[in-house]
């Protein structure tokens, strides 16, 4: 018996930030099987210095936190239907996020640079006359709902982001752009591998899952082409928790 799920993105302009890895990569090529047209983005010079394969992919050299590089990559581009905001990352530097400095440089990784981009794509978003409206899908965090005493910049950016995905939601949904958030759980990519040499933190981090397993990429994948397809044409600036139960009280 089978109940899956197929997309037709034919045609269709996707843009996915950090879409060289992990989670990233696999929207990227979910939205590439599904017949779009996709561009991702990653901090490396050239895609040929990754070991991923990029092949079938537009890959752009693009800091998040360089203002100039990304109004430059938005002036480059000439349509747009779909923007994930995936690029993300905790401990900026290297530095402890409970440093000043070190907090700002991940508000400004995490939250700020994603809202300069989707405020740079706002007009080929509005242009586009995709099925359903145009769509942005801003990837955020468990830690947007709980705390997390290591990585507090990064948990009040994806907390900023969730609240910023339901303002541009309510302040563009009179030019046909839906705005929607997707928070994976804890999800097997790897970012999260070197939990595997530390039992006791994946076993902590099992127990606040209900269905007692990681989640996949292609979990999060399902969410993020759902969200950005016809069939949520009527969704706007919610937020989907793809996260086996975790936060469940």
């Amino acid at each position: 018996m089978s109940n899956h799920i197929t997309y037709d993105f034919t045609g269709v302009k996707v843009l996915v930030t950090g879409g060289t890895s992990g989670i990233g990569h696999t929207i990227a090529m979910s939205f590439r099987a599904a017949g779009a047209a996709v561009m991702v983005t990653g901090t490396r010079a050239a895609a040929s210095d990754y070991d991923t394969d990029l092949a079938d992919l537009d890959y752009r050299s693009l800091e998040i936190t360089d203002s100039v590089a990304v109004d430059s990559l938005t002036e480059s581009l000439d349509a747009l239907d779909v923007l994930i905001n995936n690029a993300g990352a905790t401990f900026p530097g290297g530095g402890d996020e409970w440093a000043p400095d070190t907090f700002a440089e991940a508000l400004s990784l995490n939250l700020a640079g994603p809202m300069r981009l989707t405020s740079g794509c706002r007009k080929l978003l509005a242009a586009s006359d995709l099925d359903g409206g145009a769509s942005v899908v801003n990837i955020v965090s468990m830690a947007s709902f709980r705390a997390n005493t290591i990585v507090p910049g990064y948990s009040s950016a994806k907390a900023g982001l969730v609240a910023l995905t339901r303002n541009m939601a309510a302040h563009w949904v009179g030019r046909g752009v839906r705005v929607n958030a997707v928070a994976p759980g804890v999800i097997d990519t790897p970012m999260t591998a070197p939990m595997a040499a530390f039992p006791e933190i994946l076993d902590a981090e099992l127990a606040h899952i209900p269905m007692g397993r990681l989640g996949t990429s292609a979990e999060v994948a399902a969410a993020v082409l759902f969200l950005s397809s016809s069939a949520a044409s009527y969704i706007t600036g919610t937020t989907l928790a793809v996260d086996g139960g975790y936060l469940l009280p």
